[in-house]
């Protein structure tokens, strides 16, 4: 046996290393021993002599000296090391949690970034927090889950977000305010509660504390595209792709950003080395669809959305992407055939009301389309992020009744700026 994996660890013992997904971890050779001890007696107390025997080779020393070993290996776990406990009379444990196999089955759901993708994890999530109570990894993925299903309207945001902010609550008191979570958090505080200088300040803390974390750079480019700092934006999203170019929604935010920018033709550039990478990700083919819309590639444009429903058939909104384009080209009954499909899909199923707004608008209805951006923020669309810099809004920017639904979607962040002023 010369790998043995715990967790998101792998102890090689042929090389005498501990890695964490891959990374190695520092921790000194005596400190393995110890670690290894206690992986081969996994579910069984060691004590002071069976210690002695596994990890020190008979060599006698004291049992100071053995708990602080061992209060290092629970150091370098880090949020994991409550999996060591000790018994006085009994000695150490480890005690791998019964649901690392429902957790592994969630992640694989979960990245396939689809709805459906989503709600299986998020199943999955659920059957390993009945497994092991105090697995804080069970309800970091459950909040996780929640996140994605709100922010990428999938299902109804407010009630998402109330998940999320249960499971995310019980899985710090569990392991306390990990980098992960925080960037979670600071994303419900973006995207959900739009308390963006709180959640600037939390964002920039965790990546201070993991730097090496693709999704919170993937978070700060979305916030500063809502403050309207677009150079930061594309500065961030530069830092990530020097290290995280692989990343799924690395690229896909870049043209994002670039479309923002209304730099379209590097937006396209940016589309095509995405879907080179990541050809099934949504989000970089609806991305692309809309620089190639921006440049007058119509058909082009259609193709992308196409697909893009066809890799994502359980999101709906996606059709309203394609039927706005149609209408924007003249070609207003194959929008409104797809119109009225959504608007029965909308009968038993959350469909995002900004884009149906988006289509509304195309079809040169202004009035209904205020009225779905009203229904929009009464549902919590997540969409209003991009309100002040993005290029579909253009037009409706120009209505008075624009800046009274701008003051009303910012409110927390004015009522916040008051505060701190």
């Amino acid at each position: 046996m010369e790998n043995v994996a715990f967790g998101p660890f792998r102890l090689d013992l042929s090389g005498n290393r501990l890695l964490r997904d891959g990374t190695e971890l520092e921790l000194r050779p005596q400190a393995l021993h110890a670690l290894r001890a206690l992986i081969q007696n996994s579910g069984r107390h060691v004590g002071y002599e069976q210690m002695i025997s596994q990890a020190w080779d008979g060599n006698l020393v004291s049992k100071h000296t053995v708990a602080v070993t061992i209060n290092e290996v629970k150091k370098v776990l880090g949020e994991y090391g409550g999996w060591i406990r000790y018994r006085p009379k009994l000695g150490y444990r480890l005690d791998v949690p019964k649901s690392d196999d429902s957790l592994k089955k969630a992640w694989h759901f979960w990245n396939h970034r689809t709805r459906e993708g989503f709600e299986k994890a998020l199943q999955c999530f659920q059957q390993a927090t009945v497994e092991s109570v105090e697995d804080f990894r069970a309800f970091e993925g459950l909040a996780l889950s929640y996140l994605a299903l709100g922010t990428y309207c999938m299902r109804s945001p407010r009630e998402m977000y109330k998940g999320f902010l249960q499971a995310h609550g019980r899985a710090v008191a569990l392991c306390g305010l990990t980098p992960e979570l925080r960037a979670d958090r600071a994303h419900g505080l973006h995207l959900f509660e739009r308390r963006l200088e709180e959640a600037e300040m939390e964002l920039l803390q965790a990546q201070r504390e993991k730097p090496d974390a693709p999704e919170v750079y993937v978070r700060l480019t979305m916030l500063y595209a809502t403050l309207g700092r677009l150079d930061d934006a594309l500065e961030v999203l530069h830092q990530a792709c020097g290290n995280h170019l692989l990343w799924p929604t690395v690229p896909a935010h870049e043209i994002l950003i670039r479309v923002c920018r209304r730099e379209f033709d590097q937006a396209v550039a940016c589309g095509e080395r995405a879907l080179e990478l990541h050809p099934y990700l949504y989000l970089g083919r609806m991305f692309y669809g809309e620089a190639l819309e921006s440049l007058g590639r119509t058909e082009d444009a259609l193709a992308q959305y196409r697909v893009a429903a066809v890799v994502s058939p359980d999101l709906p909104w996606l059709r309203a992407m394609e039927a706005r384009c149609l209408a924007k080209s003249g070609r207003c009954r194959e929008a409104q055939d797809i119109l009225d499909y959504l608007e029965d899909v909308r009968m038993t199923e959350y469909v995002d009301a900004f884009y149906i707004a988006l289509l509304k608008d195309a079809l040169g209805r202004r009035d209904e389309a205020f009225t779905e951006l009203e229904r929009a923020f009464q549902e919590g669309s997540v969409m209003f992020f991009l309100m002040d810099v993005d290029p579909r809004l253009d037009k409706l920017r120009s209505d008075p009744r624009f800046a009274l639904l701008r003051e009303r979607v910012f409110a927390n962040e004015s009522a916040a700026s008051a505060i701190n002023a």
